[in-house]
């Protein structure tokens, strides 16, 4: 409940940004929500930053974006950790697919499709009519609907089903009949997006088709993907037609297999599914199938997970016996021995990665806490600063930047990352008070430049929550 409390109070604040007065919000306007917006998903949802992840999912996002008429956004693809089927479009080009759908999926196509939706919905600027149309039903429906998007409802027991069931009463039949709209028109450019990238649109009709059947479990267990994407069944019913009277063209598109979705997809299955369940499933594979190098992967990721190490690192060797130069999966081996205290041993392994593939982020993340741990600290913020300026989104390096500086007796410098690192989680208090330490001990005088635009930017960012309040702490209509 205090999620939602939160999420309301959010959204609150964004809206105030809307001219009473406009017709639409700006490009302008969307893109501050967008960057609000990403404050508070990386506050509250874990977001995975595993770069073999993002960066496929963000491959695939922008080979569909490489058809799409110019944008006025620069389009970010993410994948929220969390075992609930959904994908869902932020404004100002956030596009958001949850674990729990990606594990469902078994190709790069349905990938796709899924994708090529949600980038629809962005071309067609839903987002920006959805709060439009909030002058018409109330700011409190729209919140409400938010409010289960975001909280990731899971049924109508859930704090998020409440929500919307609640708020949706009085508004139901015009929000419904205008995200129908949107629904079918995301997919009409979406297919013709796809078919264009290279795709066979029956991804996304096979997509939805798995997504629909999960509702058959049990009546608590409705996917949330269907209460913020309505309409399903019309939508795979112009899906089927249009791919019918678009067989023509639709057969010359392979459905090729891809190699690296499988490698991707069983890495999530292992990383991130649940843990008793893919230690079953992938222990019956190894046993029946001994040579499968997906089983044994996932397998070893799964028994990292667990706490056997040493198991693992054993099915990792397996794997690189095949794939001896894979980076994947050394990084995979150095991490472990990282996490099993053989900080040493992970130096080496994560070094020569380094020496294949040199950008390579998660071996300089570990090779980096590798070396804090071995008192190397100024080749650890070697390591750490490659791979912030190769990956600035990369949270948790900032923090052991701070650490690494902060054993040097190097203080300005610690309270710097410290501060950013603070900053990217939202907590701009302890952003705060680290940049302004940090702002009173540097000398470079460009430094202290860019410390005092960060402190403004926070500080601003407080008023504006503040401003959203009236004196009871309730915010304001």
């Amino acid at each position: 409940m205090k999620k939602t409390i939160r999420i309301w109070a959010w959204l609150m604040i964004l809206l105030t940004v809307v001219p009473q007065t406009s017709l639409a919000i700006t490009i302008q306007e969307e893109e501050k929500l967008s960057r609000e917006f990403m404050r508070e998903i990386n506050k509250h949802y874990d977001i995975i930053q595993d770069s073999v992840i993002t960066n496929y999912v963000n491959h695939v996002g922008e080979k569909i974006l490489a058809v799409v008429p110019p944008q006025p956004f620069q389009y970010h693809f993410h994948v929220i950790n969390q075992d609930v089927y959904n994908a869902f479009a932020g404004p100002g080009g956030q596009i958001f697919v949850n674990s729990g759908l990606f594990e469902a999926l078994d190709s790069e196509e349905e990938l796709a499709g899924i994708l090529g939706h949600e980038i629809s919905h962005v071309v067609c600027r839903h987002i920006s009519q959805q709060i439009e149309q909030s002058k018409k039903i109330g700011i409190g429906t729209l919140a409400g609907v938010a409010a289960g998007v975001l909280l990731g409802a899971t049924g109508s027991g859930s704090a998020a089903g409440a929500a919307i069931a609640g708020t949706m009463a009085a508004g139901q039949s015009l929000i419904l009949a205008h995200s129908r709209e949107d629904e079918m028109q995301a997919d009409q450019r979406g297919v013709v997006f796809l078919t264009q990238a290279g795709y066979n649109p029956t991804g996304l009709l096979t997509a939805l088709t798995k997504i629909r059947s999960k509702q058959w479990f049990g009546k608590d267990q409705i996917p949330t993907y269907l209460m913020t994407h309505p309409a399903v069944e019309d939508r795979i019913a112009y899906l089927s037609n249009w791919i019918g009277a678009n067989a023509a063209t639709i057969d010359k598109i392979p459905v090729r297999p891809s190699v690296t979705f499988d490698w991707v997809h069983t890495r999530l299955i292992g990383m991130y599914g649940d843990e008793d369940m893919v230690l079953k499933e992938y222990s019956a594979k190894v046993a029946q199938h001994p040579d499968d190098l997906f089983a044994q992967y996932g397998y070893a990721l799964v028994l990292e997970r667990k706490g056997d190490r040493a198991s693992a690192m054993k099915h990792f060797r397996i794997v690189l016996q095949k794939r001896a130069f894979d980076p994947m999966v050394l990084t995979d081996l150095g991490k472990t021995n990282f996490q099993d205290g053989r900080y040493t041993e992970a130096s080496k392994i994560l070094q020569g990665v380094l020496d294949i593939t040199p950008e390579y982020p998660e071996a300089l993340y570990y090779a980096g806490r590798s070396l804090i741990e071995l008192g190397r600290y100024p080749e650890a913020v070697r390591l750490l600063g490659d791979l912030l300026r190769t990956t600035p989104g990369y949270t948790s390096a900032l923090y052991f930047m701070g650490n690494a500086y902060g054993a040097q007796n190097r203080t300005p410098e610690s309270c710097y990352y410290l501060g950013l690192y603070y900053k990217a989680r939202g907590d701009n208090k302890n952003a705060i008070m680290q940049l302004e330490k940090a702002h009173q001990l540097i000398t470079d005088a460009e430094k202290k430049t860019e410390i005092e635009a960060i402190l403004k930017e926070l500080k601003k960012h407080g008023h504006d929550e503040d401003d959203a309040k009236d004196g009871s702490g309730k915010q304001k209509r």
